[in-house]
């Protein structure tokens, strides 16, 4: 089992959004490139977007979004006249690539982007923009795991202020296969939704917070 974001149905038009609104945020308000996402992340909007508002992930163009982002935030100065280019700039391709990402692995953008700023997933532009985006992806997997060393199941299982063992015994989950989640031996996003759900219940957290 392995929970997307949203319908795979806006992947066409999703990242397109995203791209654009990184692009005109950057290269046409004049944002630097962290200050903008920063300014996304703790936005409604971006909340809108992780789980796949229509509004948002086919609705508005990416300066339109790049706008209400802004307002939001107090910034007060005027717009330029959104362009479009046919040439995809490097602030295109991170910002499809961060949305590509977001939904395959259902993360907040949030969470990714304090573990990869916008700033070094533009960095990978020059190697991985003619890759397959698999190879983004795995690049990114590699940064977060090293960022965010503790597994989700073994960060809410510790809050919670139970050992393996007892979570084993409240979730019905066998011990063997929790640790095997916890030291990353076993994917837990390809677990069977019924041992997702029982570990969630058990630790009062939703199933897409232990993906």
């Amino acid at each position: 089992m392995e929970i997307r974001a949203y319908s795979e149905l806006y992947l066409d038009t999703a990242p397109n959004i995203l791209g654009h609104m990184f692009d005109f945020a950057i290269n046409e308000v004049g944002l630097e490139a962290n200050e903008f996402a920063n300014r996304f992340v703790v936005s409604p909007i971006s909340k809108e977007f992780e789980k796949g508002n229509p509004t948002y992930v086919a609705g508005k163009t990416g300066p339109e979004i790049a706008k209400l982002v802004l307002t939001g935030s107090g910034y007060s100065k005027s717009f330029p006249d959104e362009v479009m280019y046919i040439d995809r700039s490097p602030e295109y391709w991170a910002g499809w690539s961060l949305a590509y990402y977001q939904w395959l692995r259902n993360y907040h953008f949030m969470h990714i982007l304090k573990a990869a700023p916008f700033s070094k997933i533009l960095e990978m532009y020059p190697i991985y923009h003619e890759m397959d985006i698999n190879q983004f992806v795995d690049r990114l997997d590699d940064i977060l795991k090293a960022f965010y060393p503790q597994t989700p199941l073994r960060r809410y299982r510790e809050i919670v202020g139970l050992s393996q063992r007892e979570l084993s015994s409240i979730s019905g989950v066998p011990l063997r296969q929790i640790q095997l989640f916890e030291q990353r031996q076993r994917d837990i996003r390809k677990a069977q939704s019924i041992t997702v759900l029982m570990l969630s219940k058990a630790l009062g957290c939703s199933m897409e917070d232990l993906m």
